[in-house]
């Protein structure tokens, strides 16, 4: 099959991240349960991930790193850890259902309210984005947290970060999902001013699904989402108070986190040439799509690898399931869990067929996926 869904999560893994597995898995103890030697080496080697993710993240430190199953779970850790009655949320439409599902129950059970930033320009020539100053015209004084993507897993248009970090009070903490934009696109927390970086491990960072982190600063102080064995002031009934044990309740996923860390160091080595290489893919199948009347493109050529199509007759998930069907071609339709995204779009009736690419894919699957889709319209 060929594969064009890696915006749900990665097809094909490296070698390194591929070779670390079985060793992984056959010679697997509890990291930092346990005082013997194998444990103690498995720890140190959980130890080794985040300080990779620290640098490459250019994060702060190791101890601001907590190990998640994905990235809904950091996101889910940030929102319930940080928001207490009172506040206030900004938020976009771009969101995935990870942080609007959240914000929405806190809403509903009277603790938080939020506001959603609209899109600015043609929604539909792809090059939509969220504003600066849209953000900052929903501050309110109680304002405690901007919650923003860094990719829409849309359309793959990627919001101005710095920029919208330059417009807010230095008081509101600066919340971003990362799951389609890390390892695609260039992420300095400390550069940029993010608090709070959710991270899936699974997507472009090419480790194995159940892997994923979330990074945040000294500033940003995250209460338990879960509670239980940490290896870690045992005695006490309580959460241990620091970093990273009070955020890491239960066995640590060790064969998806040695895959998160040797993934990362593939990326350490290859960020530019992945970067052009899918600027390079989507703009090739953009330019395919346009010679095709039935189909609309909501993408512009982007590093994240998606571009988002619609045909004028063909229903989304219909045309999704004829190119798995007959053409054995893996894409996806629907809605993408961004309902909100796809109402600013005018898209929320049919959803959009995405297509979300690989560094390792060629121009040639790229042919093949366009004549079906020319086959398709034509029947």
């Amino acid at each position: 099959m060929i594969y064009f869904d890696n915006a749900a999560t990665g097809g094909r893994k490296p070698d390194p991240v591929l070779n670390v597995l079985p060793a992984a898995i056959k010679t697997c103890a509890n990291p930092g349960r346990s005082g013997h030697k194998l444990s103690l080496s498995c720890a140190e080697r959980v130890q080794a991930c985040r300080k990779t993710l620290n640098d490459f993240f250019d994060g702060y430190g190791v101890s601001q790193i907590a190990f998640t199953k994905n990235c809904t779970e950091a996101l889910n850790v940030a929102l319930f850890g940080i928001l207490e009655p009172g506040d206030h949320v900004v938020t976009t439409c771009m969101e995935h259902n990870s942080v609007l599902r959240p914000l929405e129950y806190l809403r509903k059970q009277g603790i938080i309210e939020y506001d959603v930033c609209p899109l600015v320009g043609n929604p539909k020539n792809g090059a939509a984005n969220i504003s600066p100053e849209s953000i900052k015209a929903l501050l309110k004084p109680n304002t405690k947290l901007v919650a923003i993507t860094l990719a829409s897993n849309v359309t793959g248009v990627a919001p101005p970060i710095a920029e919208i970090r330059a417009v807010l009070p230095n008081n509101v903490l600066l919340l971003c999902d990362g799951a389609q934009a890390c390892g695609h696109l260039d992420v300095n927390m400390r550069r940029i001013g993010i608090d709070l970086l959710a991270v899936a491990g699974h997507k472009g960072m090419h480790g194995i699904q159940g892997s994923g982190a979330l990074l945040f600063s000294e500033r940003a102080t995250p209460k338990p989402l879960l509670h239980g064995g940490t290896g870690s002031i045992s005695l006490s009934l309580d959460m241990p108070d620091f970093y990273p044990d009070c955020l890491e309740a239960g066995t640590l996923s060790y064969p998806a986190i040695l895959s998160l860390m040797e993934g990362t160091r593939y990326l350490a080595f290859r960020m530019k040439h992945i970067q052009s290489r899918l600027l390079m893919l989507t703009a090739y199948c953009i330019r395919g799509l346009e010679k095709l009347p039935d189909y609309t493109v909501f993408s512009t050529p982007n590093a994240c690898g998606i571009v988002a199509l619609r045909h004028s007759d063909y229903q989304s998930e219909h045309l999704a399931e004829l190119l798995s069907a007959k053409y054995d071609i893996a894409v996806r339709g629907g809605l993408h869990c961004a309902p909100l995204m796809h109402s600013a779009l005018g898209t929320a009736d049919d959803g959009l067929v995405r297509v979300s690419f690989s560094h390792f894919n060629s121009e040639r699957e790229i042919d093949r996926l366009l004549v079906a889709l020319d086959e398709i319209s034509g029947s």
